[in-house]
């Protein structure tokens, strides 16, 4: 058995950039940075060190978050880890571990304040094309 489950929370190290697959499904791409703290041998004093993790949203779910979303945007995020490999122009062999996102909620509304709002998942929210817009409660 094995069991392939994470839960980051972090900030978006970039603006979200949502594109489509060639049959019509939404892609949502972004950043997320999610520190580790470790204590500096030298100095004794604990310090943040980021971790830059890429994140991937599938479906209507890309799409409600595109509008919310934006660099500095504070979230949760829970999903599952994918490892994919591929070959540079160059002829590189190069590979990467993203999460591809199960749940999102916002942690931070656009004034800065607290969000707490979650963008269900497909399963959860019905119809996969339903709009959001105005439920978001900032």
């Amino acid at each position: 058995m094995s069991i392939n489950r994470v839960v980051i929370s972090g900030n978006l190290t970039r603006d979200p950039e949502l594109r489509s697959t060639g049959s019509g499904m939404s892609v949502l791409k972004m950043g997320v940075a999610v520190n580790d703290r470790r204590k500096n041998q030298q100095t004794g004093e604990w310090e943040d060190f980021p971790n830059f993790v890429d994140v991937t949203v599938f479906g209507a779910r890309g799409e409600a978050l595109a509008r919310f979303l934006s660099k500095g945007s504070k979230v949760a995020i829970e999903g599952k880890l994918r490892w994919s490999q591929w070959e540079s122009q160059q002829g590189d062999k190069r590979s990467k571990l993203e999460v591809i996102a199960d749940e999102v909620e916002f942690l931070s509304s656009k004034e800065g304040g607290s969000g707490g709002y979650t963008v269900p998942s497909e399963e959860s929210a019905g119809s996969p094309d339903t709009d959001l817009g105005e439920e978001i409660p900032f």
